[in-house]
């Protein structure tokens, strides 16, 4: 998927301003959870030269419902499909230059199938980690991808009760 810049005027405090913006159709990322561990893929991201450790996500289609992604990418990234899905909520992962939402879904009732990721992903592994693995991860900086971290806290916060 190819994206393009934009521009946009805005007037802030009487002064007009120009901004560059990139429009992007959304994203999803999902919490895969079996026996109480949560599935992450390590993938390369061209962009930091790395492969990173993290949640299964993917962008939207244009004008594809959320949970129809969260599916898709779910299983073309890890062969899982889930029987339970529940949306946890939403965030802008970048408001300061991208019109990006990312949708989160906690799937559960898990079974595999054979992974399919899409031409250009290149995932090296899919592996399952605790509560307590992934806290180690972030603070140790093996995580160190804003959407994954942001999900795991949602996900901290809906196990925990605080977001009901």
């Amino acid at each position: 998927m190819l994206f393009h810049l934009t521009t946009k005027r805005v007037t802030v405090r009487g002064v007009e301003r120009e901004f560059t913006l990139l429009p992007h159709p959304g994203a999803v990322v999902v919490l895969a959870e079996r026996d109480g561990q949560l599935a992450l893929v390590r993938q390369l991201r061209p962009a930091v030269d790395e492969h990173l450790w993290e949640l299964p996500a993917g962008t939207r289609h244009p004008a594809e419902d959320p949970a129809v992604t969260a599916a898709r990418e779910l299983a073309e990234e890890t062969g899982l499909r889930a029987a339970q899905w529940k949306f946890l909520g939403l965030f802008y992962p970048a408001p300061g230059y991208s019109s990006e939402t990312m949708h989160l879904y906690w799937a559960t009732g898990l079974t595999e199938g054979p992974a399919d990721p899409d031409e250009g992903e290149d995932i090296e592994a899919v592996a399952w980690y605790s509560p307590k693995e992934l806290a180690r991860m972030v603070r140790d900086g093996r995580i160190r991808d804003g959407k994954t971290i942001a999900a795991l806290y949602y996900w901290h916060l809906e196990r925990t009760g605080l977001l009901a």
